[in-house]
C-alpha cells in the first residue's frame, strides 16, 4: 500500500495484519480521490475508522491543511502514527483513538472532507452518519466506503446522496448538502 500522489508519493504504508483487516485498495482510493481532487487543496480532513490513515495521509499528500484521524483500536492508531511520521506528514495532524460517534458528539470543529471506512455490515456506518452530518462545513464532503448492496440512507439532515459508485464488492457513498439547503 502506497501514497498515490503529492509530497509523499510512492511512500509505503504500514498496515496492521489479520482477517479484521481491510485497507482500502489503490484502485478505490484512486476513485475516490477522483472524485474530490478540486476540493482537497488547504482542507480540514477526517479520517474516521482510520485503519493505517491511508485516506487522511493521501489527502494531506495532496495539499489538506490539517487531517484528524480516529480510531478505537490502539494498535491502529499506532500504525497511523508511524505512517504519518514515514511521510513526513505528521506535523499537519491529529490521531485520537475514541468511539467515531462519541468523537462526533464532543468535537466541536468542522471539516470540509469526513471519510468513513467503518467494520462491514455493523451498522456503525449508519449510526455515526447523523453526527459526521453535523460536523461538516457547507459545501462539504462526506466519503463512505461500504459493502456495494448495504443500503445507505438517501437523506441525512441537510445532506442526501450525491452519487454512488460500485467496485467489485465495494460501493463508495458521496454525501453532500441537498440543493437549496445551502445557508
Amino acid at each position: 500500500m502506497r501514497v498515490i500522489t503529492g509530497t509523499a508519493r510512492g511512500r509505503v504504508l504500514k498496515t496492521l495484519e489479520g482477517d479484521d483487516v481491510r485497507p482500502t485498495t489503490d484502485r478505490v482510493k484512486e476513485a475516490i480521490f477522483s472524485i474530490i481532487q478540486f476540493e482537497i487543496e488547504g482542507r480540514q480532513v477526517l479520517d474516521m475508522f482510520a485503519g493505517s490513515g491511508q485516506l487522511g495521509i493521501e489527502a494531506l499528500s495532496r495539499g489538506a491543511a490539517y487531517a484528524t484521524f480516529t480510531d478505537m483500536s490502539k494498535d491502529s492508531v499506532a500504525i497511523v502514527k508511524q505512517n504519518l511520521l514515514s511521510t513526513g506528514l505528521h506535523r499537519n495532524s491529529a490521531v485520537l483513538q475514541t468511539d467515531a460517534v462519541t468523537f462526533l458528539k464532543n468535537y466541536k470543529k468542522k471539516f470540509d472532507i469526513i471519510f468513513m471506512d467503518p467494520p462491514y455490515s455493523k451498522g456503525i456506518l449508519q449510526a455515526a452518519l447523523p453526527y459526521a452530518v453535523d460536523s461538516v462545513n457547507d459545501g462539504g464532503v462526506i466519503v463512505c466506503e461500504h459493502p456495494y448492496g448495504e443500503e445507505m440512507p438517501k437523506d441525512v439532515g441537510r445532506f442526501s446522496i450525491y452519487r454512488e459508485y460500485k467496485y467489485g464488492k465495494l460501493a463508495i457513498t458521496v454525501y453532500r448538502i441537498r440543493e437549496g439547503e445551502d445557508e
